[in-house]
């Protein structure tokens, strides 16, 4: 037999109830993990909580070894890639990841996903004539 909570009971079997009672705030609602995904056209997308950061790629300029500032890994040029991240109106960071983003991720850890997230964290609300 498993062990449920009243208020797991009530969310599940009255979710009206459950609102009025606790509220549906963020405390009530599971917060997404802090991750590095990849998304369309190579772009990569950084989650941290509630935020949010889109990684655009750079077109190489030259053939130089890079070096990732997420893994600390040094990388040829056809392994790692320039990124470019919106952080602010007229303010962007610049940050050098591998291309294997799982494997960076990997070798990276829970701590360097949070150093990169405090790097980039928080990014003010942007439009699109700012940029």
């Amino acid at each position: 037999m498993s062990d449920h909570s009243e208020r797991d009971l009530l969310r599940e079997l009255f979710p009206d109830t459950a609102r009025e009672l606790f509220g549906d705030g963020p405390s009530s609602a599971p917060r997404p993990a802090l991750g590095l995904y990849p998304v369309a056209d190579g772009r990569l997308a950084l989650v941290s909580g509630d935020q949010l950061a889109e990684f655009t790629p750079l077109d190489p300029k030259f053939k130089a070894a890079l070096h990732c500032d997420l893994c600390h890994y040094t990388r040829s040029r056809t392994e790692a890639a320039f990124y470019r991240v919106y952080v602010a109106a007229r303010r962007t960071r610049y940050v050098t990841l591998c291309l294997g983003t799982e494997a960076c991720v990997q070798r990276a850890g829970t701590t360097g996903l949070t150093t990169l997230a405090g790097r980039i964290f928080p990014i003010e609300p942007i439009t699109a004539d700012e940029r």
